[in-house]
């Protein structure tokens, strides 16, 4: 007669902690075998933990909205048959053990907001507003005494900013220390801006409708102006002819979906031609490092992709130098499905080395992309579309009607001159200029 524990669990690599979002059961309710327990989201990827037995759900240890780390218990399963006063010693106590310590009320030293996600007054604090009021050094006594207007009195980022406005700041002859960095500190693959980004007082007319942002949208704001910040951005943009690859892929769409019940998009074609010029340019594989550069061994070609509610995503295609075409469709496709209907796990939106993002898909022309940190490279593709072109022969020049396409890469001049990023570019565009319009799929 023993209970079962439930712990957080390990949801990839670089992710060492994830917000219990809802409890789909509560103590006393039966749990099926593989039923859902709790949502649970991350910097990445909304998820579910399910219960891998049968029994009745006897203890939760965790509230919704507390940040739990990897490994942590987070409930007990009593199993259909057990005796729940026998197994209460055996597993309470040390479940326990493990829970984070309750704040202490009734302290007259001012901690600084380090403590993790809640404050003295239970009130839970989002990582960014976490970071803000760090920035500020802003005391967790001091943050559980602003007023918040989010869900349940959640505060909000706008309320913290809005706070800040009118807070009595120390005279500008003083130096102001900053409270040193904290556990919960920017990750390797998301690093946080440096520097507060105040948001500007906007007013408000009748009639206007004030929408809250998504958790989703939320990170990407802070992941965008993390990139800014973080690396310096050249975007380079040019012109390519693919008249023969966009009749090699009409001539050959139908059987291939035939033949391998998957459609053929441009997507994987674009994915093919970065991994080979990746392998011709290996230091836009890379990444920065304080002082130092990475050069990355696999090349994973992260490709963006638009969710039903307007939110972005990024699955990554492991070891894309490795996969033929087929492969590469296949794989594109089964991401880009299981992205809208968010049934990617964790470890299938990180580890990219490099970013695709098809502007064409929406009929844009071209855009400047903003670098996926850490990576130094992105490439925007566009519409293609026909138009006059003047060619070229040793007959002459005749103007003739062309399939073209821009290609926008943006690169972080830290590492990629203007030399390197407009070799890798043209080498990306020849590979698809190129195409051989008689090889089979």
């Amino acid at each position: 007669m023993a209970n079962f524990e439930i712990v957080m669990p390990k949801m990839g690599e670089s992710i060492t902690e994830a917000t219990i979002t809802k409890w789909l059961k509560q103590v006393g309710d039966p749990v099926g075998e593989d039923e859902a327990l709790a949502e649970i989201a991350t910097d990445k990827v909304d998820s579910e933990i399910p219960s891998p037995v049968e029994g009745v759900l006897k203890e939760i240890f965790f509230q919704e909205g507390d940040v739990v780390e990897v490994g942590k218990v987070i409930a007990v399963i009593r199993m259909d048959g057990d005796d729940e006063n026998d197994a209460s010693e055996k597993t309470t106590e040390p479940s326990k053990k493990e829970q984070p310590a309750p704040a202490v009320s009734g302290i007259s030293v001012a901690q600084p907001v380090d403590e993790g996600a809640k404050g003295s007054s239970g009130r839970f604090y989002s990582p960014l507003v976490r970071n803000i009021a760090r920035e500020e050094g802003i005391t967790m006594q001091e943050l559980d005494t602003v007023t918040g207007t989010g869900k349940d009195g959640r505060l909000t980022k706008e309320d913290l900013l809005n706070y800040l406005k009118n807070r009595n700041k120390p005279s500008t002859a003083k130096v102001e220390s900053k409270p040193a960095p904290v556990a919960d500190a920017p990750k390797a693959d998301m690093p946080k801006a440096s520097k507060v980004i105040h948001a500007v007082d906007v007013k408000t007319d009748a009639g206007d409708e004030i929408v809250e942002m998504t958790r989703l949208r939320k990170l990407i704001v802070d992941h965008m102006v993390a990139s800014e910040d973080t690396s310096v951005h050249v975007t380079s943009i040019a012109e390519f002819d693919v008249t023969n690859l966009v009749k090699w892929r009409e001539k050959y769409k139908t059987l291939f979906e035939k033949r391998e019940g998957e459609k053929l998009t441009f997507t994987p074609i674009f994915i093919w031609a970065i991994a080979k010029a990746l392998k011709d340019y290996p230091m836009v594989n890379a990444s920065v490092s304080g002082d130092k550069i990475i050069l990355r061994k696999n090349i994973n070609i992260g490709m963006a992709a638009a969710l039903p509610d307007g939110n972005l995503i990024v699955p990554v295609i492991k070891n894309a130098d490795h996969m033929s075409l087929v492969g590469l469709a296949k794989s594109v496709n089964d991401l880009a499905a299981r992205a809208r209907t968010n049934k990617l796990t964790p470890d299938e939106i990180q580890g990219g080395t490099f970013t695709l993002t098809n502007l064409g898909t929406f009929d844009t022309l071209f855009a400047t992309p903003i670098i996926n940190q850490p990576q130094v490279a992105i490439l925007g593709t566009g519409a293609i579309k026909k138009k006059p072109v003047v060619l070229e022969s040793e007959h002459g020049d005749t103007i003739a009607i062309r399939s073209m396409i821009y290609l926008s890469l943006s690169y972080d001049h830290r590492i990629i001159d203007g030399a390197l990023g407009g070799m890798v570019q043209k080498r990306i565009g020849d590979y698809l200029q190129n195409w051989d319009i008689n090889q089979t799929v």
